[in-house]
């Protein structure tokens, strides 16, 4: 696979820290538990528009869960307290540690979290762009 880098590209200015994010994002190995879906939003009363993540978590707790962003990253953990006192025949449930990673573009804030029938999801704001045409004023030098 060839990589293609911004540094490439002189008309693309500024953008070498998405291209610092998306290799850091391709490096994170991730074995796809737990599952998850992303999905766009349209809040009615605001028309703004938001993004849900949505991990199935079934067996963790609220106080097994951490949810935190640092850095321009979402990151989502859980550890769940091993029960010692029960004695499996077959244990088909996922219990194992996780931690999943999102990078949030420029703006991007978390509203929230809500963890409801083995399902947490986050909320996430997407910036309203400024929209319109932005004079810059030409100085001359003497």
């Amino acid at each position: 696979m060839v990589r293609v880098s911004a540094s490439n590209y002189p008309l693309l200015l500024g953008l070498d820290q998405v291209e610092r994010a998306l290799d850091k994002a391709s490096r994170s190995a991730s074995d796809g538990y737990p599952p998850y879906n992303v999905e766009r939003i349209t809040v009615v009363e605001s028309g703004r528009e938001t993004l849900r993540v949505t991990l199935a978590v079934a067996g963790f707790s609220q106080e097994e869960i951490e949810v935190s962003v640092q850095d321009s990253q979402l990151s989502i953990s859980a550890r769940r307290h091993e029960d010692r006192a029960r004695d499996y025949l077959h244990r088909g449930i996922a219990a194992r540690p996780f931690q999943r990673g999102f990078l949030l573009g420029e703006g991007m804030q978390v509203l929230g979290a809500k963890l409801a029938e083995g399902l947490l999801t986050i909320d996430i704001a997407r910036p309203q762009p400024e929209r319109g045409i932005k004079k810059i004023a030409i100085s001359t030098r003497d």
